[in-house]
């Protein structure tokens, strides 16, 4: 170690450490990415027997965005003790490059595993950081990473956007597009569509309809679907990649209760109250991606005490229910919800769950189904509760059938919550608020996470008779309202009043217009 290296240390309060000392770290890339660490100059490890000792090691002691960084990363590791080292520039290059090799066997075992399972389905990627580094095609390398980092964060939808002077890249994180990276030249950007589209099992040759498809990868032993969507625009094609992770098919839904969702007690005991009802509709609407399928999953778990039979058919699966029957939608061999709720009747039901109502055939067997004695959980899409009535008329549905067979509807959307790390709280007009500033831990944005927002309509007697009748929306609306309805702004409110939100996430959610 030099006396150099040692003042420097001394002067930014660090620890000095050489090759040899770093050599009893183990890097802990779960804290901060391989990719992150490298672009920084740091690394952030363990040390000791039991890897309660969080290290921060740096090369350069003078770059304090690094350190401050670091800072929200601590409270999320939770060390019992923190040591911040400076190191040399070589040794930390040496270091980080043994780092490499190690997660690259790592990588190696995590290819070979599952070989067979690869060579059966040819829409399965590989995925990982040392695969990435070995491709030389840079139209792959690029598509790959993009993937990978998507991953990482935690987007929910990554959008590749052609535009005449090259391509622009986008993640939906907590439901907002963020721009990530912008790629100059055209031939590139129609280079990535045609890798989606060879991912995806799609016609690289045809540019002027739009194709959907889909591919999986195999990340951390872990299997994740990407659907894919090609939409054709005036200079090429835009490609929007959807993520379902599959890691909730991995036991996460023995924790997904309704007390572990942030709606308001009241929306919880609405819930509770029709899904333990032994016949009728329950209905739960909203755009999509607003957590509607999470909903129903967290009422069947409460119901689920194996003392009924329960089944559902989904597009796609998106957790394991233990003791239920869960059926695939698969259009192309022609199992749609129609169909396999047809013979989901003839197969003894208690109870059955429909991802969603597409089409007439499907609404008319569902409300058959609840009008014979049988539970029915399913979606619709709709901007809000009283229009559900209207949907279901426009497919067919005869609105006295509907209305005897509905228990509930529910309408929900989702906000994003203030980031913890760097909220502020500021007093306007009396009123206590929050104010999203951004940091490193929420990339920026001022939010990390969202929650949930619901507004509620039990179909009572009344309410039927009213419904029946055909009375006005806004006879429907008062009736509601003198029951103590409360919409969905008056829900987003609630939170913004108790700090875990903004009113410009309340007006970009809920605006007046929806109550």
């Amino acid at each position: 170690m030099t006396s150099a290296l040692a003042d420097l240390a001394a002067r930014y309060g660090l620890q000095p450490m050489t090759l040899a000392d770093l050599g009893r770290v183990q890097p802990d890339f779960g804290v901060a990415s391989f990719a992150e660490c490298q672009r920084r100059g740091c690394v952030i490890g363990r040390f000791g027997e039991e890897g309660d000792t969080l290290v921060f090691v740096c090369r350069n002691a003078a770059d304090l965005d690094t350190q401050l960084w670091f800072e929200p990363l601590i409270e999320r590791a939770a060390p019992r003790r923190l040591v911040r080292a400076l190191v040399d520039g070589d040794d930390f290059a040496a270091y980080l490059a043994q780092a490499e090799q190690g997660l690259r066997a790592m990588d190696s075992v995590r290819i070979d595993a599952p070989a067979d399972e690869a060579q059966a389905d040819g829409n399965l990627l590989l995925l990982s950081m040392a695969s990435i580094e070995s491709t030389t095609n840079a139209t792959v390398r690029l598509v790959d990473s993009t993937l990978y980092d998507a991953l990482k964060v935690g987007a929910s939808d990554i959008h590749f956007e052609v535009q005449p002077k090259g391509l622009h890249i986008k993640y939906r994180l907590d439901g907002v597009l963020q721009a990530i990276k912008r790629i100059d030249g055209l031939e590139t950007a129609h280079q990535v569509i045609s890798r989606i589209k060879v991912l995806a099992d799609l016609d690289i040759a045809e540019r002027r309809i739009p194709q959907d498809g889909r591919f999986r990868v195999l990340l951390d032993r872990r299997e994740i679907d990407f659907r894919v969507s090609i939409m054709p625009n005036m200079v090429g094609e835009d490609a929007v990649l959807r993520i379902l992770d599959r890691k909730h098919l991995t036991g996460q839904f023995e924790s997904l209760t309704l007390d572990a969702l942030s709606f308001e007690p009241e929306v919880k005991a609405f819930i509770r109250r029709a899904a333990h009802l032994p016949y009728g509709l329950l209905l739960v609407t909203g755009p999509t991606g607003s957590g509607k399928t999470t909903t129903l999953y967290a009422a069947i778990s409460e119901i689920n005490t194996g003392l009924d039979k329960i089944i559902t058919i989904e597009d796609p699966i998106e957790y394991q229910l233990p003791g239920v029957l869960q059926i695939p939608v698969n259009e192309k061999k022609g199992l749609t919800f129609a169909k396999g709720l047809r013979s989901i009747l003839r197969h003894d039901p208690d109870k059955i769950m429909v991802g969603e109502i597409r089409d007439s055939d499907t609404a008319q067997i569902s409300v058959q189904a609840a009008l014979t004695g049988h539970q029915v959980f399913t979606t619709v899409h709709a901007n809000n509760v009283f229009d559900v009535i209207g949907r279901f008329s426009n497919m067919g549905v005869d609105s006295y059938s509907l209305v005897a067979a509905l228990t509930g509807i529910m309408a929900q959307r989702l906000v994003r919550a203030v980031c913890p790390q760097c909220a502020r709280r500021v007093s306007e007009d009396g009123v206590q608020l929050t104010r999203a500033v951004g940091c490193a831990h929420c990339r920026g944005t001022g939010y990390k996470g969202r929650l949930a927002i619901a507004e509620t309509l039990p179909i009572d007697d009344e309410m039927r008779d009213l419904l029946v009748q055909h009375a006005p929306i806004t006879a429907v609306k008062r009736l509601a309202r003198d029951k103590g309805f409360q919409g969905l702004r008056q829900s987003a409110l609630s939170l913004a009043q108790r700090g875990l939100t903004t009113t410009e996430e309340v007006d970009r959610v809920a605006p007046l217009e929806l109550t």
